[in-house]
């Protein structure tokens, strides 16, 4: 994404640790906000795109999302399905940290 996204704050960092996930809402959009174990952060669609289930209801596992209704998995860093039912991939969106604030960039 471009210099020209929208960067907005969905969270503060030091209420998701290494491992977790939140559900967040920016700009009328359900997003998924993954803190992975090795200190990274991503964000994705929080739909599967398989059925309607929310991704965050399921389980992480290091950089992995299981959905809770038919178990697609997707990997939380690129979006890529990796495990039917899901043949579609999950949008992205960029993350970045500024002091202890999460924002999440959306399209501009």
């Amino acid at each position: 994404m471009n210099e020209a996204a929208n960067w907005v704050r969905v969270a503060r960092a030091g209420d998701i640790p290494a491992g977790e996930m939140q559900a967040v809402e920016a700009g009328g959009k359900q997003i998924a906000l993954f803190h992975t174990e090795d200190g990274g952060w991503h964000a994705t669609a929080n739909v599967c795109t398989h059925a309607f289930a929310l991704l965050t209801d399921g389980w992480l596992e290091g950089t992995q999302i299981e959905c809770p209704l038919h178990a697609a998995r997707f990997d939380v860093c690129t979006g890529k399905a990796l495990a039917p039912p899901a043949e579609e991939d999950l949008a992205r969106y960029p993350v970045r940290l500024e002091g202890d604030a999460v924002l999440i960039g959306l399209p501009g």
